[in-house]
């Protein structure tokens, strides 16, 4: 049986090997938020919220009200746990074969906020 910290690793892992972009978030501290998922990823345009669990872990109620609220805006949001490991993986290479919504902003749109470009 693997460890939670086992299995954050082995999912980073694949993320980084399908491109995804992604961080490890920990709350808690006195200058962050708490019950944020532990990773926070964009991958093919779309944003995501995963909370890893080990085996018989429980999300608390505001790592779930988080969750729904990422649901709420649009973004995508769940519990994994390592006994659907394959299943995220699969969901993760569907996510890859989508086209990029119709309203997503071009690169020279993104770099011109970056330059402080007003239009």
């Amino acid at each position: 049986m693997a460890t939670e910290k086992q299995f954050e690793n082995k999912v980073k892992k694949f993320l980084e090997s399908e491109g995804c972009w992604f961080i490890k978030y920990w709350g808690g501290a006195a200058y962050t938020k708490s019950g944020i998922p532990d990773l926070l990823i964009c991958c093919n345009g779309y944003f995501l919220g995963v909370e890893l669990k080990g085996e018989h872990g429980k999300p608390s109620e505001l790592q779930l009200w988080n969750i729904e609220k990422i649901r709420q805006a649009k973004g995508i949001g769940f519990v994994l746990y390592p006994n659907q490991f394959d299943e995220f993986k699969k969901f993760i290479l569907k996510l890859k074969q989508r086209q990029a919504e119709k309203h997503s902003f071009s690169f020279e749109e993104q770099f011109n906020f970056d330059k402080g470009v007003k239009k």
